[in-house]
């Protein structure tokens, strides 16, 4: 035949684009959502882009990076697609051939997913099938003059094929096991927050970060939906008592409440990457104590549902650090771990905050290494003493006398004091907030009376050992930004 015209032919190559990704994650919903190629594909990047590209994800884009990742597969998808309709204009061969090509991609890329079974490959294997038949029946049809209506019948079931597998794949009722928790009453609560304990009317975050406000830094695009009925945590490794400890089990245990200033090591100087909440849970070493570790064991390596893996120095993680399954008086929220998940204080989250935590293995360093330890960070990550600017914003402007306010940190060691010098010139001290613990961090304030014009103030932290805030400014590769932070405002 004369081959199709241009329009038809990217458009044939489009639709089968979209019937391949529908079907893979219409079957993905029944044997598990990230099997689907979209997911699949996608986590792999993530897991295989190496870590200068991921930290400046992270910097330009913050949580939306996930979003720009899979934008961007999506329009490379767009243009293979096309490509593909424009270059079998006068044969179906050649796309049939790309459909197959991308279907092998999907298949490697589930098959060395940690968080999926067997049967997840026939994901990628649908989706490959429907690619290929798709394209060869709507190639087939573009010889009708009247070929619109299949190519509308086939768009149309293609989405709701798609809209189906989102539907069945999210039929998890996590809220519901939520919900069926119930009221979390610790034997040991966490003491009440003072009424001083923040400047949030002067510019600084409220003490307590809502879980909505909390931030969120996850390795897998999806989140993992799991019930509380269906979870469990195993414990093995060097143990005396390996076991295998159910939700159930945990609650019943004396819970205890702490209140946990958590930090993501990407954060850039100044970065938002840091929130407090109140913690419910049990106590790490209350558990390993129990199965009885063994000598030699230096590492405590955690495994999350979705594949996650952090490795944490044992000594420290037997003496701090919970099992965590509440969050604020209620149960973790779903996208902060629910059913349960690690929190550490002292510790950066890469090395110690695993949500939708499954498997604690008591090991070695030596033995085995965290997700990020290949990708070029610090094996310990104990968190550094910092402090940011969090009034006035970058560029403001201050009316009459100047407030300055901020945030400081030095977890698990508390902090002293912390002062700002405007111009570059002496160094004054600040106000303090109440000092809650020293898990947590500590809002400070200053006012001052400065000339008309531009300014610019800087800020650094002493924590209760006497360590002052580190000066040279580095990135945060390999185990943690340092610099003080600076905020150039003008006064009116």
């Amino acid at each position: 035949m004369e081959g199709m015209k241009p329009a038809k032919a990217a458009l044939t190559g489009l639709v089968a684009l979209v019937a391949a990704l529908a079907a893979g994650h219409l079957v993905a919903a029944f044997v598990g959502l990230s099997a689907s190629p979209y997911l699949a594909v996608g986590n792999a990047a993530i897991d295989l882009t190496p870590s200068w590209l991921k930290d400046f994800a992270v910097e330009t884009f913050g949580t939306a990076d996930k979003l720009v990742l899979l934008s961007g597969m999506a329009v490379v998808l767009v243009a293979i697609g096309v490509g593909a309709g424009l270059a079998s204009r006068n044969s179906a061969a050649p796309g049939s051939l790309v459909a197959v090509l991308l279907g092998f991609v999907g298949v490697a890329a589930v098959a060395t997913r940690p968080d999926v079974g067997a049967l997840a490959v026939l994901a990628p294997v649908a989706s490959t099938a429907a690619g290929v038949y798709v394209f060869r029946y709507l190639h087939r049809e573009a010889e009708e003059s009247d070929s619109r209506r299949s190519f509308l019948i086939t768009a149309g079931l293609a989405v709701t094929a798609g809209v189906a597998g989102q539907v069945f794949g999210s039929r998890t009722d996590v809220e519901g096991s939520r919900q069926a928790v119930g009221p979390l009453t610790p034997k040991t609560k966490a003491p009440e927050i003072p009424f001083n304990a923040d400047f949030a009317k002067d510019g600084t975050p409220s003490f307590i970060t809502s879980g909505e406000d909390f931030y969120r830094i996850d390795t897998a695009l999806s989140v993992p939906r799991i019930r509380a009925e269906e979870w469990a945590l195993r414990v093995h490794g060097m143990v005396e008592r390996p076991t295998v400890l159910t939700f159930d089990e945990i609650r019943n245990m004396d819970l205890v409440e702490e209140t946990v200033t958590l930090t993501c090591v990407s954060n850039e100087v100044g970065g938002p990457y840091i929130s407090t909440g109140n913690f419910i849970g049990v106590k790490i070493g209350d558990v390993l104590r129990q199965a009885g570790v063994k000598q030699g064991a230096d590492q405590l390596f955690s495994t999350s549902d979705d594949g996650f893996t952090a490795g944490s120095p044992l000594d420290y993680v037997l003496e701090n650090g919970l099992i965590a399954i509440g969050m604020n008086g209620e149960p973790l929220p779903a996208e902060h771990g629910f059913p349960a998940r690690l929190v550490v204080p002292g510790l950066y989250g890469y090395v110690s905050a695993t949500k939708w935590v499954t498997d604690l293995n008591v090991t070695t360093f030596e033995k085995d290494q965290g997700y990020w330890i290949p990708r070029g960070w610090a094996t310990r990550a104990p968190i550094k003493t910092s402090s940011r600017i969090d009034r006035p914003k970058r560029q403001g402007r201050v009316q009459g006398k100047a407030v300055i306010a901020g945030t400081a940190w030095a977890q698990p060691r508390g902090v002293a004091k912390v002062e700002v010098r405007i111009d570059g010139g002496v160094w004054r001290e600040t106000e303090l907030a109440a000092d809650v613990s020293d898990t947590t961090w500590r809002m400070w304030k200053i006012e001052m009376e400065l000339s008309k014009g531009s300014h610019t103030v800087e800020c650094r932290a002493t924590d209760k050992s006497g360590q002052t805030q580190d000066q040279a400014r580095l990135d945060p590769v390999p185990d943690g930004a340092t610099g003080w932070h600076s905020v150039t405002f003008s006064v009116d």
